[in-house]
């Protein structure tokens, strides 16, 4: 893996030696204190630019534009009026390839590592980890053109691990407020005044190509700012699980993917 990954400065290729240990204790202090982790330059940049050339012409003929409207919880609240300042309606606009559209992509070498997912689980203090089973969902790369989005959101899933390939010219900030709700306090009124950019504490931050960035998606509300210039922004998706053999439905890809199989 060291011909795609910077190990010397990020060794998840020795698992449990102390300088392992000493990267997922440093994970773990800033999920705890940030809500989320970086690794820069995981991924040499070089890989991550010959990735994104090799993607151009699938991006351009085959990947699924993925357009809608939707308020933050991607679903009607019960107890909520509509009008709730809460369920704000937004758009997100990008463009999706899945894992069987990436054949022979280091994004899938890093993937089907075991050490990455062993490396994750223990920043994330979960006895293991497993790669889904799904043809198409296990990894995801999406791109963002100009004036293309993904707006506020919560995820379905505790962590969220991506890595980003491209940044634009302009735009493309990851944007997002840690712990804005937790499992006992839907917090409705603290999410308007995000929305309404009124929260003190969201934050913006750019990421590099190369980058690994590990978050807790579900309580922490998030979004890429619209992007503008020539450049898109590149984001690769990949989806782990605490039980192996994890599919999604054919409803569900059809929903995330416009194709069943």
């Amino acid at each position: 893996m060291r011909d795609i990954l910077d190990l010397d400065r990020f060794p998840l290729d020795r698992p449990h030696t102390p300088e392992w240990q000493a990267l997922v204790d440093r994970c773990k202090a800033d999920l705890d204190a940030e809500g989320m982790f970086n690794l820069d330059g995981l991924m040499l940049p070089d890989v991550a630019a010959r990735a994104v050339d090799a993607m151009s012409a699938p991006f351009a003929t085959d990947a699924f534009l993925h357009e809608r409207m939707h308020n933050i919880y991607f679903k009607p609240i019960d107890g909520l009026e509509e009008d709730h300042p809460a369920l704000r309606q937004f758009q997100t606009s990008n463009r999706t390839l899945c894992a069987d559209q990436i054949t022979g992509s280091p994004l899938l070498r890093l993937y089907e590592w075991p050490e990455f997912a062993t490396f994750l689980a223990a920043t994330m203090e979960m006895p293991e980890l497993h790669v889904m089973e799904d043809p198409l969902a296990r990894v995801n790369v999406m791109s963002y053109q100009e004036g293309q989005a993904l707006n506020w959101h919560f995820d379905r899933s505790e962590f969220t691990t991506t890595l980003l390939l491209q940044a634009p010219d302009q735009g493309g900030g990851f944007e997002y407020r840690t712990d804005l709700r937790s499992e006992g306090d839907p917090n409705y009124d603290g999410v308007a005044r995000l929305l309404n950019g009124e929260d003190p504490d969201a934050k913006v931050i750019t990421l590099s190509p190369g980058t690994l960035n590990v978050f807790k998606g579900k309580n922490t509300a998030h979004r890429v700012t619209p992007v503008s210039g020539n450049k898109e922004r590149v984001i690769s998706v990949f989806s782990f699980y605490e039980k192996p053999g994890v599919q999604f439905s054919d409803a569900e890809r059809i929903g995330f993917y416009g194709r069943a199989s």
